[in-house]
């Protein structure tokens, strides 16, 4: 069966595809019931009109609806997606402009050779692709927009056979990479942060990209291996003093995890602070403590970590 073909609209001097709303549910696996209810009843998406009225979405438009569907699926009731996508998008201009150096599609031609590699097990040309991802994008890029999306679709695809092996085949490599650039940072940096799961929180690979992202050359994130006990962790920053302990999690928190942070925080010597999807949820519930939230956005964590630690972040 043939798709629809997209439309292209000229943006600020830019041609951009658009696409009609049964390409987009096609895309996204949302019906057009549900694409326009989210746009007139919670005013989540708004999409381009044609003069005779017809929807068409950019494929900025499709990536909100999948990060939309992906907090449904995590349990976040649909009323309350359109503050924590608001809170995820407090970009600056420049950390904007950052992710922009990378269009839609050189993003799937990347993604593809990824995926040709893995179903391949070719680890010389996975870690080709590696470097020359690395060489030509900004970090954070490379694994929000590049790798990490791939990963995800390898992390569920486990009914075919083989598909198992071939997660672990990348999950490997990826854990190996990540861990060799988070220790290449610690010796020269001013202060250091411990980064730790929350219980069930994620998977290793995503804790150690979380590291990654919140490191700079003045800020040394040392990670806890997944499994590390809450109520053992002013133990751990007893003896290793950090400037700050962040606790990490991609899973919606229960409604006492709140409580359990303001706890556990009373019994720490240093700041305590959340991020993750984690943090974007329960950021209100958190007001008026002395926890900080990072939010979920690499570019957002780093930037709101380095403004804790200068003492210009509020709680």
């Amino acid at each position: 069966m043939s798709h629809v073909l997209p439309v292209s609209s000229v943006v600020e001097g830019h041609q951009q595809a658009l696409f009609p709303i049964r390409e987009v549910s096609r895309l996204t696996g949302v019906n057009p019931v549900t694409l326009r209810a989210w746009e007139r009843r919670y005013g989540l998406i708004v999409p381009t009109r044609t003069e005779s009225g017809h929807r068409l979405y950019s494929a900025a438009d499709i990536e909100t609806v999948h990060s939309i569907r992906g907090w449904i699926d995590r349990g976040v009731a649909v009323g309350k997606v359109g503050k924590i996508l608001a809170g995820t998008r407090d970009l600056d201009g420049s950390m904007r402009g950052l992710h922009s150096v990378i269009d839609g599609a050189e993003q799937q031609a990347w993604q593809k050779q990824l995926r040709q590699a893995v179903n391949d097990f070719d680890e010389r040309c996975l870690d080709q692709l590696y470097g020359q991802i690395f060489s030509t994008y900004p970090l954070p890029v490379v694994f929000e927009d590049v790798v990490m999306p791939v990963w995800r679709e390898f992390t569920v695809r486990h009914d075919a056979f083989g598909q198992t092996s071939e997660w672990l085949f990348l999950d490997s490599f990826l854990r190996a990479r990540t861990l060799q650039r988070v220790q290449l940072t610690r010796s020269a940096a001013q202060q250091r942060v411990l980064l730790a799961a929350m219980p069930e929180g994620c998977r290793e690979l995503e804790l150690w990209v979380a590291g990654v992202l919140m490191t700079t050359p003045q800020i040394a994130v040392s990670v806890l291996a997944p499994g590390q006990p809450l109520e053992e962790l002013s133990l751990v920053c007893g003896k290793m003093k950090p400037d700050a302990l962040v606790l990490f999690s991609t899973q919606v928190s229960a409604n006492d995890v709140p409580k359990r942070l303001i706890r556990l925080g009373l019994g720490l010597e240093c700041p305590l602070l959340v991020a993750g999807e984690m943090a974007d949820v329960i950021q209100d519930s958190l007001a008026g403590s002395a926890i900080g939230c990072l939010g979920s956005e690499g570019l957002v964590m780093q930037r709101r970590l380095q403004q804790f630690l200068a003492g210009r972040m509020d709680t």
